[in-house]
């Protein structure tokens, strides 16, 4: 799974690292650790491609709590993701993610990044929600997978990571062929990936 990951870029940098023109109309705070509920950047493409701050967690009717992640293997299947998977998908924007590995009643925080440090995405779908009052809001789940050979040691699943092409097929508002949106939700295959300890 992924239940923090880090975005601390700077705007320019974001606007700069996926060739975004549009200005963000919001306020927005990079963060050194994402938590489930805030709202963060997300790149989408709406006729171009632009930056939007979502909600990360969707909401399952009157349940406590949100829904975070989406497997890959039924993203395309289950009715919470469904219309989302193929009207709504999205990049979320990320220096590294956060994984525990459990030791007997302790677990150890791993930092997980590419060795680079540069900006990844990961892949990501979203949907439309109402607040308690009624009021609506954007809100999206990062897509995990089985984890590759660099992570599976930590945590058995992993986010989807997208490479430069990748994302622009995930991007593609046009594109509804499952198949090969599905081909794309698989473990990342690069080298590049950096493990951190961190102490919890």
């Amino acid at each position: 799974m992924c239940g923090r990951y880090k975005q601390g870029a700077a705007l320019h940098a974001l606007m700069k690292r996926y060739l975004i023109s549009k200005e963000l109309q919001k306020e927005y705070t990079p963060l050194n650790e994402v938590f489930p509920s805030q709202v963060v950047p997300a790149v989408v493409e709406q006729g171009e491609r632009e930056l939007q701050l979502f909600k990360w967690g969707f909401t399952v009717g009157f349940k406590k709590g949100l829904v975070i992640n989406a497997r890959g293997e039924t993203v395309d299947t289950k009715p919470l993701f469904k219309q989302a998977f193929l009207k709504g998908r999205c990049l979320i924007p990320a220096e590294g993610f956060f994984e525990w590995k459990k030791d007997g009643q302790s677990s150890e925080k791993h930092f997980i990044t590419l060795a680079d440090g540069s900006i990844f995405s990961m892949a990501g779908i979203y949907n439309r929600f109402k607040d308690s009052s009624g009021i609506e809001y954007e809100a999206f789940v990062i897509i995990t997978t089985a984890s590759n050979n660099q992570v599976v040691n930590i945590h058995n699943r992993m986010p989807v990571i997208l490479s430069r092409q990748e994302e622009e097929l995930w991007l593609n508002p046009e594109l509804e062929d499952v198949g090969l949106l599905k081909s794309l939700l698989k473990p990342y295959e690069g080298e590049e990936i950096e493990l951190k300890v961190l102490k919890c």
